[in-house]
């Protein structure tokens, strides 16, 4: 795939001047002329050994959430103001931070110039702009509602951002205490143990079960950690492929679904909360219903939720509504299922969603304080149980080391 500079006049208005890529020269030209544009110059663009090295590093860089929040309430703001699409996307190309994310709205811009409508452009870049996005702003175009959309749209990313924010945050001492407890344990078997074994060897006693045990682990560890490594790192990618596969991804969102210590019922109410607060978007943005349903089960990160949706809208074919088809499913709580029937009956289907996202971040909140409170003692339980069998193991020799030593 290569880089083209061209230069083409629209059917109307003066030569535009842009960058496309292509697997051929005539491959971008054909592009050029499938978008209505008459093609004055395409030259391949030149670039050298830092530049691409400079272009790799961008297409490696993360586009945070945060950086589209800022995006779309900027964004809105210039739409709303009067600005044209293709300034505001001058505006907002000159001022973001993020490599990639300029160069996705560079691409963006000049997609535009050359005549293309903002949400196909956008289209073209699902890194940046996924099929949630993508469909409000077309929803919001043909309304002649853009900024309105992209102000929801910003709003939306905002909840986003703020619910994962907290989960991490509430997640980050609780890693970090396992990841040391664990560091520790190993140093202590590895290295300690076998002194305490080999004092008590030179002195011809014999060692008790649980001391034997512990140097036994030891020795395995130090002896065979060629082999275990490998098959720790095997066993990790090979769990992350199995994700990535249909069946294995539907076992993987069950599964968390059941987890324990009410780390089951956080992945639930999110999921519950991410539909619900995606849906009431789409649904106040006038994407159709079936569409709507489409793109929150595919953005609803669980494999149950969307193979739900898929149900429900082939019901909703059938001329069923969208209640009944969600309590069949058994993915969603009662009270979810009973607001969006009365939210259906009402005609206020999007301000009754919106109730039931803002009430299960509400939720989601309360209970990972609660999760959090009660994994430190048991962490804390769990790491001084494993310290005091392997301080155990090393102080039940000495009480015959004496007698030895007499």
């Amino acid at each position: 795939m290569a880089t083209y500079e061209y230069t083409a006049r629209p059917p109307q208005g003066s030569p535009v001047k842009g960058i496309i890529d292509g697997a051929s020269k005539m491959a971008a030209a054909a592009e050029l002329r499938r978008r209505g544009l008459t093609v004055l110059a395409l030259d391949e663009k030149r670039t050298s050994l830092f530049a691409g090295l400079d272009e790799k590093m961008q297409s490696m860089s993360r586009i945070k959430l945060r950086d589209k929040v800022v995006f779309s309430r900027q964004f809105a703001t210039m739409i709303g103001a009067g600005l044209a699409i293709l300034r505001a996307l001058y505006v907002l190309e000159s001022q973001t931070q993020n490599a990639r994310f300029k160069h996705i709205i560079s691409l963006v811009k000049a997609d535009v110039e050359a005549g293309l409508p903002i949400s196909d452009a956008m289209e073209k870049h699902p890194a940046a702009f996924d099929r949630l996005y993508v469909s409000m702003v077309r929803a919001g175009e043909t309304g002649g509602v853009l900024d309105v959309t992209l102000d929801r749209l910003a709003t939306q990313l905002e909840k986003q951002d703020s619910l994962q924010r907290t989960v991490k945050s509430a997640m980050a001492y609780p890693t970090l205490i396992g990841v040391f407890s664990i560091l520790v344990l190993i140093g202590m078997i590895l290295f300690i143990i076998p002194i305490f074994a080999d004092m008590f060897d030179q002195l011809g006693g014999e060692l008790p079960g649980l001391t034997r045990a512990m140097v036994g682990i030891s020795d395995f560890l130090k002896g065979w950690w060629f082999v275990i490594i490998p098959c720790v790192v095997g066993l990790v990618l090979g769990l992350r492929y199995l994700k990535r596969t249909p069946q294995g991804a539907a076992a993987w969102d069950r599964f968390k679904l059941h987890i324990p210590m009410r780390i089951g019922e956080i992945v639930q109410k999110l999921a519950v909360a991410r539909f619900s607060r995606t849906l009431a978007t789409l649904a106040s943005s006038g994407v159709p219903i079936l569409q709507s349903l489409d793109i929150t089960g595919k953005t609803a990160g669980n494999v149950v939720i969307e193979r739900a949706m898929e149900q429900t809208k082939a019901k909703i074919r059938g001329g069923e509504s969208i209640a009944r088809p969600l309590e069949e499913a058994k993915v969603f709580p009662p009270m979810v299922t009973h607001m969006i029937a009365i939210g259906e009956e009402t005609g206020a289907l999007d301000n009754m969603l919106h109730k039931i996202a803002d009430f299960y971040e509400d939720e989601v909140d309360a209970v990972i304080k609660q999760l959090t409170s009660i994994l430190e003692p048991v962490m804390m339980i769990f790491v001084g149980g494993m310290v005091g069998v392997i301080v155990i193991s090393m102080y039940l020799p000495m009480f015959s080391m004496m007698d030895l030593v007499k």
